[in-house]
């Protein structure tokens, strides 16, 4: 028996049509990782922002970074607020 699929996430308005070959402006990156870090933390997985945003997995784990966010292992349960920043 075949599991039913999963309905994929609608892009939000905010990030809609704005990650596009020519750049971001500097206002519109700081927005995805200020969504992105916030989202993380409160357990959306990399699958659900790169939905949510319109952007790939890969485009979300180097927003992450850039905020200076520690991901989660894969199947990990979420990180308690303490354990988000790295040292």
């Amino acid at each position: 028996m075949a599991y039913p699929t999963r309905p994929a996430l609608e892009t939000l308005p905010e990030f809609a049509n704005s990650a596009t070959s020519r750049g971001q402006t500097p206002a519109q990156r700081q927005r995805l990782r200020t969504f992105v870090a916030a989202e993380y933390a409160a357990g959306r997985s990399l699958r659900e922002l790169a939905e949510l945003t319109g952007r790939t997995q890969t485009a979300v784990r180097r927003a992450l970074d850039e905020a200076g966010i520690r991901r989660r292992q894969r199947g990990a349960p979420p990180l308690t607020p303490a354990e988000t920043r790295r040292s």
